[in-house]
């Protein structure tokens, strides 16, 4: 397994802009909690959420933490409220939920050789930035998957005001259940799509709907190492994250990718770059902020919120050797 990178030297400059920016809503210790146990205290200030509070709290909500922040407003029922999508846009660009935005979604697309006579199916297409990207760079036919119905809805209005050729059709699908229309696509990308459903009627169903010879790019978070599903980070981001705690194995992934007749060109480790790019997000956004107006108290804990999350991602996969791979692999059917 791959030696993990050290810490990020972003880390202490994004800890001291949010600090100045959440006005005492800060991380405590950021740089050495990516990388150490979590202190079992870390109070920032009278009745001021902490990074690591919540998580050994077993992942508090964002709505609790805007309870603590004094926001007024109901906590709203949607995974996916518009203060939430606010901030996931500010960090990773509009129309995309994961960091590195449009370009690595460029980069994953481009060994596909896409053109306009092309026809991509997309796995995880969020609020609609890849497929967008993929359309402008490429001019390819997209049809955009999302299992979020409430980041589907979204995509689909806006899809309206920002697709006039309609080269984008977007659909939501079921991870637990999928189904593609039988050699539907010249091509696929699949962007994390597993989230621990199991891998396996997901990449058979992607198979069938490739025509001949087509090309499948797919990202995913993998473990290579037993987890521990007793272990309170691992459950809160499990929790925190919407997904199942059984993660694959890249061994495993080769394995049924070799089984459905693919021929596997590249495999990638890319979980340096995923981590980079997350922390880059967070440090363009502090830079953003202290250029603006103050953050409310909602935006301020969806933000915190969302450090939570991403931090504690980081930190599970320096801890726990958690992966972010990268597949190219070509149908043989």
């Amino acid at each position: 397994m791959a030696t993990a990178p050290a810490a990020c030297p972003y880390t202490q400059e994004f800890s001291k802009g949010l600090a100045g920016r959440l006005g005492g809503m800060r991380f405590s210790h950021v740089k050495s909690w990516v990388g150490k146990p979590a202190p079992a205290s870390a109070h920032t200030g009278a009745g001021a959420p902490s990074l690591v509070a919540p998580l050994a709290a077993e992942a508090r909500t964002a709505s609790a933490w805007a309870e603590q922040a004094g926001a007024k407003e109901a906590a709203p029922v949607s995974h996916w409220p518009q203060s939430r999508i606010d901030a996931v846009e500010a960090l990773w660009g509009e129309g995309y939920v994961f960091p590195g935005g449009a370009p690595e979604t460029l980069r994953l697309a481009k060994p596909l050789g896409l053109s306009s006579s092309a026809t991509l199916l997309l796995l995880g297409g969020g609020l609609g930035g890849p497929a967008q990207a993929v359309v402008e760079r490429f001019g390819a036919w997209v049809a955009s998957f999302e299992a979020d119905p409430d980041l589907a809805a979204i995509a689909t209005k806006r899809l309206g005001l920002t697709d006039p050729t309609n080269h984008i059709k977007i659909i939501g699908w079921d991870r637990l259940a999928p189904s593609f229309k039988r050699g539907c696509a010249n091509h696929a990308m699949a962007l994390e799509p597993f989230h621990g459903a199991p891998p396996t009627p997901v990449l058979e169903n992607l198979a069938l709907a490739l025509r001949p010879q087509g090309h499948i790019v797919l990202t995913e978070l993998v473990a290579d190492q037993p987890t521990n599903t007793a272990d309170r980070e691992f459950a809160a981001w499990c929790r925190m994250e919407l997904r199942d705690p059984a993660l694959p194995s890249t061994m495993e992934l080769n394995k049924l990718l070799a089984k459905l007749r693919f021929d596997v060109r590249v495999v990638e480790d890319m979980s340096d770059r995923h981590m980079s790019s997350t922390l880059t997000g967070w440090r363009d956004a502090v830079k953003t902020m202290e250029s603006g107006p103050r953050p409310t108290a909602r935006q301020a804990a969806t933000l915190i919120g969302e450090a939570e999350l991403w931090l504690l991602r980081l930190r599970l996969m320096r801890r726990m050797g958690l992966k972010l791979m990268r597949w190219h692999a070509i149908s043989t059917r």
